[in-house]
């Protein structure tokens, strides 16, 4: 099993969650984040005052998924998310020993 996470553009979200259900992926955890990379953030101009904003909202996604679909996860999340601009975000695959779910205590692939 994988876990991917995957950091996107907010406006994005709709479009991700629409492919990886046509690809067959059941649930997702999203959490709204902050944060910046090679954009660096940028300067706005509030009541006459310039002020730099560094952190810029983002949306993660997490999910788990079985060896086999992590492929097609990662091209779904790239396809849809992209918009060819920078700070499009990242995807990141880490290795998963064990999910179990609380309610039924089934195991690993059963409990994703």
């Amino acid at each position: 099993m994988k876990k991917i996470e995957a950091v996107i553009k907010p406006f994005k979200l709709e479009e991700v969650k629409t492919a990886l259900a046509e690809i067959g992926i059941e649930g997702l955890t999203v959490s709204e984040v902050k944060g910046f990379g090679r954009q660096k953030g940028h300067t706005e101009i509030y009541r006459g005052s310039e002020y730099t904003v560094d952190f810029l909202p983002k949306v993660k996604i997490e999910l788990v998924t079985p060896e086999s679909k992590v492929d097609a996860v990662v091209k779904a999340i790239l396809a849809s998310a992209k918009t060819g601009k920078i700070g499009d975000g990242k995807v990141f695959v880490l290795p998963v020993e064990q999910a179990i779910r609380i309610r039924t205590d089934e195991r690993d692939e059963k409990a994703i």
